[in-house]
């Protein structure tokens, strides 16, 4: 069914359910058997019991086919639960992957338009080994073994049956084709309606104050509305066929029924062949008739499990690397280009430096000029086309992500805290994180007193994205979590943003404190009093870096002066924006000694 295309890892997944699925067809085996009681029964009382008129001959066949109602009814509640097993033990197999592929293939840029899409196509996948649709597929070899016993029973039977095998096969196929186009349609379409709810939900407060609402509103409502169309169409293509093959499979069984009384009054059959014949024939085709009532689940399973399995492809498991000593040395960038994941363009060239332990360097230049592209290089998030990043000599690539992270502090320009408590998310929700820990990464950050003003001090619970908190506390929440068991390598892209003069004043005492126990500190800012607390300054432009060495000599070829104050208005600080004055790239590094 889906095993003969997926990637090793899913395929890895079902193989290890080789046993239930053995045990299934075990148990299928018996349920089909057991199926034949009813068409047996009515023949004998036809034949036997009636002509006789033995009470206790019917009985004892009615006690016989209780029994054996009994077992088979066990035999297909058994069989349903090892089915929901199978599909928790696929999903327990490839649960974890899943969610790493959620997390990394924005990284990648390899994120659908609904970036839950894979832990839905794992649903998907799930939902289907739990239900119905395998037990049909396990039936359906069966169906042959009933159309010899109908053949047994007369030839003309045989004929109804394989006639009636066949026009619901046709139906199946003709499903398939109904429903294939149609149901990736309505994927796509479900994508997008997703994305554009999501992105709702994620700027409600712009969409509410600038009165956009509305007209975004229209937007999802026409991607709603091309989802429903193709939805329809899946279930008015898949309903259609399977209406069709149930009064098909109906008209059968009453056809059947006729050509038993023709045959009894031909004298070519007994009575009992009326009954059993009818039975026999709705049983053999019942089979084809639940794959087509499932063939709609069949297909999108299909359809999900094509899915997983490119993203398994693309997006390979990380391996890990021989462990590492701690970084306590440098850091080095050399000559890399990146490219943001998923495009072409080129963002950050050539870009090279060096800092050693205990250094501070502040990252200026015009907007989308490359900075927060170089700084997320720099931490790993998104890796480098060409050149290297290395901690103490050794690139990222050669660490994991679990063992670099305890190295890494990186406060990005949108600080993005998680649903649970200020102190679980400054200890990065490591467990039984210590107190001690917890308290000397906000005292770091200069956030200790402002979290034991809130409700519940550190155990204040804050809601998805740190709802609750201001956008200045979130941003020195996320300063603390940064700076969380002191790593060696601390990367601060537009740390005071949000911030006021005592934040401020706090982020410096936050990169003096780095910079004090011999760490590195790497800051992006547009406003010189982020880099109050550093001593080497990059100057970037166009993705190429134009300058590199001490922060005065640096400053005082790129800063522009303040423009000449209005009378009544404050003086406005020098800009950090301006392009080094000059022609061409400056080097101010050999003056660093």
């Amino acid at each position: 069914m889906l095993k003969d295309r997926g990637s090793p890892e899913l395929v890895s997944a079902l193989s290890e359910c080789r046993g239930a699925f053995i045990g299934v067809a075990a148990m299928s085996c018996l349920v089909n058997i057991l199926y034949l009681t009813g068409s047996f029964f009515m023949l004998e009382v036809y034949d036997r019991v009636i002509p006789s008129r033995s009470i206790p001959t019917l009985v004892g066949l009615s006690i016989l086919a209780l029994v054996l109602y009994g077992f088979q009814g066990v035999l297909e509640a058994i069989r349903s639960r090892v089915l929901a097993r199978v599909g928790a033990a696929v999903d327990e197999a490839l649960s974890a992957r899943v969610f790493d592929i959620v997390v990394r293939a924005p990284l990648k840029g390899a994120m659908p338009g609904d970036g839950l899409l894979p832990l839905r196509d794992l649903d998907q996948v799930r939902g289907f080994l739990s239900g119905t649709g395998p037990s049909a597929f396990f039936d359906l070899p069966w169906m042959p073994v009933y159309l010899v016993i109908c053949f047994l029973f007369h030839p003309l039977i045989g004929v109804a049956a394989l006639v009636g095998a066949g026009v619901l096969a046709a139906f199946t196929l003709l499903t398939d084709r109904a429903t294939r186009a149609h149901s990736k349609d309505a994927t796509s379409h479900g994508l997008r309606r997703n994305g554009l709810a999501e992105a709702g939900r994620r700027n409600a407060e712009v969409l509410a104050a600038m009165g956009m609402q509305g007209r975004v509103g229209a937007r999802w409502a026409a991607a709603n509305a091309d989802y429903m169309q193709a939805q329809q169409s899946v279930s008015d293509g898949g309903g259609f066929y399977g209406a069709a093959s149930k009064v098909f499979r109906m008209a059968l069984q009453s056809g059947t029924l006729a050509l038993g009384a023709y045959l009894v009054i031909n004298g070519q059959a007994s009575a009992g062949i009326i009954i059993a014949s009818s039975i026999l024939v709705s049983r053999a085709l019942a089979p084809a008739e639940l794959v087509i009532a499932n063939w709609k689940g069949f297909v999108q399973a299909r359809q999900s499990w094509s899915r997983l399995s490119d993203l398994l492809a693309r997006i390979p498991a990380v391996g890990q690397p021989h462990a590492l000593p701690a970084p306590t040395q440098s850091v080095s960038v050399e000559g890399i280009s990146v490219a943001p994941p998923g495009t072409p363009r080129i963002v950050v060239q050539d870009v090279t430096f060096a800092l050693r332990a205990g250094q501070g360097l502040g990252v200026i230049g015009p907007s989308a000029s490359g900075k927060s592209t170089m700084v997320r290089a720099l931490v790993g998030v998104w890796p480098a086309m060409r050149g290297k990043v290395r901690l103490d000599g050794a690139a990222l690539d050669q660490w994991s992500s679990a063992d670099l992270g305890p190295h890494i502090g990186f406060l990005p320009q949108e600080v993005e805290l998680f649903g649970g408590t200020v102190a679980e998310n400054i200890a990065r929700f490591e467990p039984n994180a210590s107190s001690e820990a917890i308290i000397a990464a906000a005292r770091a950050a200069g956030v200790h007193e402002l979290i034991l003003r809130l409700t519940d001090g550190y155990d204040t619970r804050i809601g998805e994205s740190g709802a609750g908190l201001s956008a200045g506390q979130r941003q020195r929440i996320g300063l603390a979590r940064a700076l969380y068991r002191d790593p060696f390598l601390v990367v601060l892209d537009e740390p005071n943003a949000n911030l006021d003069s005592e934040g401020e004043n706090a982020l410096t005492q936050a990169i003096l404190g780095v910079r004090q126990r011999g760490g590195i500190c790497v800051v992006v800012a547009h406003r010189p009093s982020a880099l109050a607390a550093v001593d080497l300054v990059l100057m970037m432009a166009e993705g190429r870096a134009q300058a590199f060495g001490p922060k005065d000599e640096v400053f005082k070829r790129v800063l522009r002066p303040a423009p000449a104050a209005v009378p009544g208005e404050a003086a406005r600080p020098p800009s950090l924006d301006g392009a080094p004055r000059g022609a061409g790239p400056v080097s101010l590094q050999e003056k660093s000694a």
